[in-house]
Parts: structure tokens; sequence; C-alpha cells
């Protein structure tokens, strides 16, 4: 990722970015809203989201996506420095245009290239206008850093903030809903129209908080494991744990090569005798109001991928072990053991079998992952 430095008042050429990207604030620039840029043109708004940040003069912000600046200067007044991380260079140069010949130049370092893609350095803050289009990767290469930030101020799509704040109940509660509640406490903290923007998104927007859980209380569980074992149960959340385990044959496939796997690492012996055809899996009718609850619901175009991902992730983990996947092969030992693990973890361990996974809380989930790891199951891929 490439790096902008301030240059001083009077070095800009007529041939200078910034002499383009002065046409930004005469309404001739022209916003690519395809990467989701909507600048915020309140001032209100934008000196109201900084004020939520709580910011400390010894403070280091990340911005994604400053955009033509507005929070950026806000940030400047109250932090110690701010990382702003830019994907188009229109944009870094107006920002960079904006404190250029002043004290806060120093205090500014813009980063050109997609944030998703960047090894961020180290930063006390983040507060962001996210393009909504990188909302759900945002978050998680967040929540998932060594160090997370204290606290992070992000703007999103409003379905998107209801999901990450939604409960075990809520229509909007979903896969996202749990990995990240899991991970950090979220809370919704005002609602900006679109009005507010230029130009205007065709939806609504909203402000969440998010502060990831530190020390004892971050949880001790891969994080490999536990988004694993939530793509089963929410394959479709309107399903019984029962359905959703032992329904999906792509789902069985996929358990049995991890546990082969697993068993391979640790020199445990298993019976693969053939006995007879291999049955279908069940069956079952999800109705047609059950929508997939997938961590990019609201960034990508609605879509059941789950069997996709289980079927790729199974054949996958089939060629490692040097055994092939098929629609239709012999019924084997292990696999009747697949399938007595799973019956016994959900009937008589965690009695979740009846449960559906919209109306599971993290505990649940928990018990879950821990029953089956007992019982040699793991989602790590």
């Amino acid at each position: 990722m490439g790096k902008l430095t301030p240059n001083k008042r009077n070095s800009a050429a007529a041939s200078s970015p910034y002499s383009k990207a002065k046409t930004a604030t005469n309404n001739v620039f022209k916003f690519n809203t395809n990467v989701g840029q909507h600048i915020l043109k309140n001032p209100g708004v934008a000196e109201a989201i900084v004020q939520k940040a709580n910011l400390k003069p010894s403070d280091i912000v990340l911005e994604v996506g400053p955009g033509t600046g507005n929070l950026t200067i806000r940030i400047l007044e109250k932090a110690k420095k701010v990382i702003a991380v830019e994907l188009d260079p229109r944009m870094a140069a107006e920002v960079t245009k904006r404190v250029q010949g002043k004290p806060e130049a120093k205090r500014l370092e813009v980063l050109l290239g997609d944030v998703i893609k960047t090894e961020l350095p180290h930063f006390d803050v983040c507060i962001s206008n996210t393009p909504y289009q990188i909302s759900s990767p945002l978050v998680f290469k967040i929540l998932a850093l060594p160090n997370p930030p204290r606290v992070s101020i992000l703007m999103f799509q409003r379905e998107f903030a209801l999901r990450l704040t939604a409960r075990p109940g809520d229509s909007l509660y979903c896969r996202l809903s749990v990995n990240a509640q899991f991970w950090a406490k979220i809370t919704h903290i005002m609602k900006v129209g679109k009005n507010n923007f230029r130009p205007p998104p065709q939806v609504e927007s909203s402000v969440v908080r998010i502060e990831p859980k530190m020390g004892s209380e971050r949880p001790g569980v891969s994080w490999g494991e536990w988004d694993g074992l939530l793509r089963v149960c929410f394959v479709r959340k309107n399903r019984t744990m029962r359905a959703s385990w032992l329904g999906t044959k792509e789902v069985l496939a996929m358990i049995e090569s991890n546990y082969r796997r697993h068993c391979s690492l640790n020199d445990i012996p298993i019976d693969d005798t053939e006995f007879g055809e291999d049955e279908e899996a069940m069956d079952v009718d999800v109705g047609a109001d059950e929508e997939w609850g997938g961590i990019m619901d609201v960034d990508e175009e609605e879509g059941d991928d789950a069997p996709a991902f289980f079927k790729q992730e199974a054949e996958r983990l089939a060629r490692e072990a040097g055994t092939k996947t098929k629609s239709r092969k012999k019924k084997t030992r292990v696999a009747e053991l697949i399938r007595e693990k799973i019956r016994k973890v959900l009937e008589d361990v965690t009695e979740l079998a009846d449960k559906r996974a919209g109306k599971c809380d993290e505990n649940d989930f928990l018990r879950l992952l821990l029953a089956f790891n007992d019982e040699g199951i793991h989602f790590n891929s």
C-alpha cells in the first residue's frame, strides 16, 4: 500500500493531483457509488460521531474511507494522529490537500489502497463512514486483530447495523449477530438519514459502537472453530438443529472429512468397513420464508451459499485425506459413527436437537462447540 505525504504549500504544480481534486468542492467531482462513495456532508453528524469516540490526546485513530476529509479534520482536532486508508487516489489527494501547509499535516498519514488487504499499523480507535460493500470484512478484520482498538465508531447501512445488534428471536438475528457479539460489546448509538450524504445513498444509515472484549473477557476459542460451527447452525436459521446437522448431506460429508483428518493427525484408527448403499440425507422442507442468515447478507445479493461452501470444503478435505467424495457411495462405519456422534451431542449432551438457531444464544452455541470437540469433531479448515 502506498503512502501519500503532504506537499508544502507552494510546491503544488498545475499538473498535481491536488489541482484535479479541487473540483470536489464545486460539485463537479464525480463520486464512485460503486465503491461506497457517499460523503458525509452534515457537520453536526460528523461532530457527533467524533464525540462518541471519547478520543484522548494520545490516541492514534484509524479512519477508513476518509473521502474529502470532513471527519478527518474533526478527528485531528482531538487525536494525536490519524491514519486514513483510502482506495481512491482522487480522495486521498483531496484529504491530503485539506491539511496542506497546516500543523495538522504532520499528524496525518494517508495510506492508499484496500483496507481489507492491508496489514494495519497499531491504532487505538477506529472511526469510519464505512463503504457498505466492506461492512462485514471490516468488522471482523478489526475484531481479529491481536491487539484490537479500544473502541470503533462505525457507520453502516441501517439493516446491517440492526443485524449486528440483533438478539435471539429477532427477525434479523443471524450468524453475523452471534459472531460479532461473541467477540465484542456492540451498541447502536445514532441514526443518520440518507440526506446527510452527497450523493444520497438509497438506504438509511446507523452508527454503532464496537468495544472488543479484552483480557479475561475475550473468548478462549478458535475463531475458525467458532465460525465453522455457526455456518452449519445457520444453514437455515429456522430449521431445528437436528435438521441442520443431519438433514444436509454436504454438511455430513464435510464433518466426516474433518473427522478423518482429525483421526489421521492424531493416529486414531477408524473403521472404514463398507456395508451397503449410503442413504440420502433427510429431506427437510424449510419453507419459502426461511432465509440464509449468513455473514454477508447485507453486502451481497441474498442467496443460500452454505451448501456450496460445505461441498467445496468436503471435497478439499477429502483430497487431502486421499479419498474421493461422491454423490452416491457405499455407507461406511465411520459415516455411521459421525451420525451417532452428532445425535449424541444434539440430543443427550446439549439437548438442543429441537431448538432453532434463530432462538439460540451464544452460550448455546458454545456448549455445542465444546461438546462436538469432546467427540473429536472439529470445524477449523
